[in-house]
């Protein structure tokens, strides 16, 4: 596999049983690469290895007063010489693109199982613990993987050097090859104490990042309620157990290091003093004894080899468990399932465990009074909610056909869940909406469905570039030049446009005053006329234009109607789409005593500011609130 020829069509199905697994299943994968790295790397100590013999000829020659064998000598260096440089490269090279090619790999991997697993990933996996594996232990697992050949092409030397010197010169032949099996195998009781200082280090570093993209998400709330100090006096803290972990680790590294030195060194002084000894007495030459040192000199260049390869795997271990258990993660059923009916999916969405009904082609309102249990609710009719299978649940029907045993491409191209607080990607709006789609919707419909047109007249005005073309205009990272609102709409925008045959949006207007909010409802009425829409909200605004409403109660269907009908017959639903009577009062006081709880933790501080904003129905406020943080 060559560098250009990325990314792979298709990375394969991982041995995750185990991180150890997980990187020899990696080797295999890239079988060819690791065997041309290895000859590679052969030629290369091969050559530097023989060098001590030539130099051995030439002082042997001069010594000798032998003109020709100085000469050939000569020659021979010469041609080790560029012997030595072209594996040098081609090692170099072939090291470099088994790195790259594993890394890009394990990537690839990952993307697809972020992909395959969607909204639930963050969920069953601390997103954290997501980022340390897509970013370092990507690159500490391509590093073991890179530096596999190469101890291979030094075990495979030093053997061959070893029974070269006892073949040359018997008598100090058999002294190295005694002591370097010694060396090799000395620093072999360091390495436990050594991988559990590097686990716990990476334990500690993936805590400390964890902690820090959790505090960078919930800044704008922590600032709003002045927590942002304890937050960063945490990570302070965390990061300095990182610092202090990874010297521990360190100073065991450095002893490793220190031993690799130290007992090549006393072999070394005792060849010499032996081969001097054997050259007094002249049962050795003056040009053998200086080759025997010269090799003696080189076997330290492989015996660093053993010493990388060590680190390379004590450190890439933990990181490929984490990977491990990132890719070991599934659906309710696997990626493949069964056959997609023909035609498509088509008729009523229904979820067994609620008893919720959403008529086909009909726009259908569903009303929690927990905004959690909505999320949870809205991710198990797209077929994303986690662990059903395990609990035994039933899966949601389309159709009368389950979701989870479709194939996944189907189920995703057949019901779409558009999230509480969907991501906007950074790039041009034509990119943005750039989304696999039916055709049948243009981009311009979508956009004025969710009544965009303030929003296109900002990005324009920010956005010299585009020369007046709202298309051409640039987003920034995750949408952070427009407000709360502006974000919200552009993300329905983009799923209105993809125009899936079921369309579930969970709060699309919670960050939009209330008359853009009843122009969105309308909008979106009128664009999905024909098409099974289900929206989860609580406004009057949005449900006095659904089709249907249904009231979820406690996890199950309470009262089906219309808005109207519900209001005057249901005082639960009428408490909670009004927010009156005493029911109001008790959900502030809960609010605030989240918000107390919030000072001490994350959880705490972001529940307090989005109960007391929904007890108090301020969008606007709220949205507001967040612009000046």
């Amino acid at each position: 596999m060559r560098i250009r020829d990325l990314p792979f069509p298709d990375p394969g199905r991982p041995d995750v049983r185990s991180g150890s697994r997980f990187l020899l299943w990696l080797g295999r994968e890239q079988l060819g690469g690791q065997l041309a790295a290895m000859l590679w790397g052969t030629l290369h100590m091969a050559c530097t290895a023989a060098f001590p013999l030539a130099v051995g000829l030439a002082v042997q020659s001069v010594v000798d007063r032998s003109g020709a064998r100085l000469a050939l000598a000569t020659g021979l260096l010469l041609l080790l010489g560029a012997l030595t440089a072209l594996g040098d490269a081609m090692l170099h090279r072939a090291s470099v693109t088994n790195w790259i090619t594993a890394a890009a790999r394990v990537q690839q991997l990952l993307a697809r199982k972020t992909a395959e697993l969607g909204a639930t990933l963050t969920r069953r996996i601390a997103a954290g613990e997501v980022v340390a594996v897509s970013t370092g232990d990507v690159e500490k697992i391509g590093w073991f993987v890179e530096g596999v050949s190469r101890f291979l092409a030094a075990a495979l030397t030093t053997v061959v050097v070893c029974v070269g010197l006892v073949v040359y010169e018997p008598a100090l032949g058999l002294v190295v090859a005694a002591g370097v099996p010694v060396l090799a195998l000395a620093v072999l009781p360091l390495l436990p104490p050594a991988t559990r200082r590097a686990d716990e280090q990476r334990d500690k570093a993936g805590h400390a990042t964890e902690l820090a993209a959790d505090t960078v998400a919930g800044l704008r709330v922590l600032r709003g309620i002045g927590g942002e100090e304890l937050f960063l006096d945490r990570y302070r803290r965390a990061s300095q157990e990182v610092r202090r972990a990874a010297v521990h680790s360190a100073r065991m590294w450095a002893l490793i290091a220190a031993v690799q030195v130290l007992l090549p060194g006393l072999l070394l002084i005792a060849v010499v003093w032996y081969g001097v000894a054997l050259a007094r007495d002249g049962r050795i030459g003056v040009g053998e004894l200086v080759t025997v040192y010269g090799v003696i000199t080189f076997l330290l260049f492989p015996l660093r080899q053993f010493e990388e390869l060590a680190q390379a795997f004590a450190f890439s271990r933990p990181s490929a468990r984490r990977a491990a258990r990132v890719l070991a993660l599934e659906r309710t059923s696997g990626p493949e399932g069964g056959p997609a009916p023909a035609g498509g999916l088509r008729g009523d969405l229904y979820d067994p465990v609620s008893g919720l009904t959403a008529p086909a082609g009909r726009l259908t309102a569903v009303v929690c009074g927990d905004p959690d249990a909505a999320g949870r609710l809205a991710d198990r009719l797209g077929g994303h909610a986690p662990g059903r299978a395990a609990e035994g649940e039933p899966s949601v029907l389309l159709g009368g056909t389950a979701l989870d045993e479709l194939p996944l491409a189907a189920a995703r191209e057949a019901v779409l869940v558009q999230d509480k607080e969907p991501v906007l990607l950074s790039g041009t709006l034509s990119e943005l909406l750039d989304v696999p789609c039916s055709g049948a919707v243009t981009a311009e419909a979508a956009l004025a469905a969710a009544q965009c047109e303030d929003v296109l007249a900002s990005l324009v005005r920010h956005s010299p570039e585009a020369d007046g073309d709202a298309f051409r205009a640039r987003i920034t990272e995750r949408g952070r030049s427009l407000s709360g609102g502006q974000r919200q709409r552009l993300a329905l925008a983009r799923s209105l446009l993809t125009d899936p045959g079921v369309l579930v949006l969970d709060e699309p207007t919670s960050a939009v005053d209330a008359h853009t909010e009843a122009r969105v409802a309308e909008g979106v009425r009128a664009l999905r006329a024909g098409r099974t829409t289900v929206v989860f909200s609580s406004s009057p605004l949005v449900l006095d234009r659904a089709d249907r409403v249904v009231f979820v109660r406690d996890g199950k269907v309470a009262a089906t109607g219309t808005h109207a009908e519900l209001v005057a017959s249901d005082p639960a639903y009428r408490a909670v789409v009004t927010r009156d009577s005493e029911t109001d009062g008790q959900r502030e006081g809960d609010a605030l005593k989240a918000g107390t709880v919030g000072a001490v933790g994350a959880v705490g501080a972001v529940g307090a500011v989005g109960a007391v904003g929904a007890a108090s129905g301020d969008r606007g406020g709220r949205e507001r609130m967040e612009e000046s943080a």
